[in-house]
């Protein structure tokens, strides 16, 4: 007798990775009521502002997904307004994989598909900073 495959409940996830300044998001969304939770702490007392807070929602408002799906982010590496930008991108992302491209319009023509390549711009020898010279005297 032939043994019998134990079915399991699927969990259904969705993942988007986002980046942004010197910060990058794991995200995963899972069906849910809308709870966003980014490394184990609740969205509201992990960011110190809220608008930062309505930023990381944008892409679930515009999209009217906010209660159907619950967010659980990892984010390391730089300061809170990168690390909501990432977040802001890894879930756009993930609602691509959840639509099947259904929400790419909305998302794209609001602009959360681009990854903000603005970072800072390096020191170079001879300035004080990337492009603050020495200040000049004539004598």
């Amino acid at each position: 007798m032939a043994p019998r495959a134990k079915k399991t409940e699927e969990k259904v996830q969705y993942y988007g990775t986002g980046r942004r300044k010197s910060s990058v998001a794991r995200v995963r969304l899972v069906p849910g009521t809308g709870k966003i939770t980014i490394n184990g702490v609740d969205v509201n007392e992990y960011m110190p502002y809220a608008t930062l807070v309505m930023d990381i929602k944008q892409p679930l408002t515009l999209t009217n997904t906010t209660d159907k799906f619950d967010v659980l982010a990892n984010v390391n590496g730089g300061g809170a307004s990168g690390q909501a930008g990432a977040v802001r991108l890894g879930i756009a992302r993930a609602l691509l994989e959840a639509s099947n491209n259904e929400y790419r319009p909305v998302l794209k023509a609001n602009g959360m598909l681009t990854r903000d390549s603005r970072a800072k711009e390096r020191k170079k020898y001879g300035l004080k900073a990337a492009r603050r010279a020495p200040q000049f005297s004539k004598r």
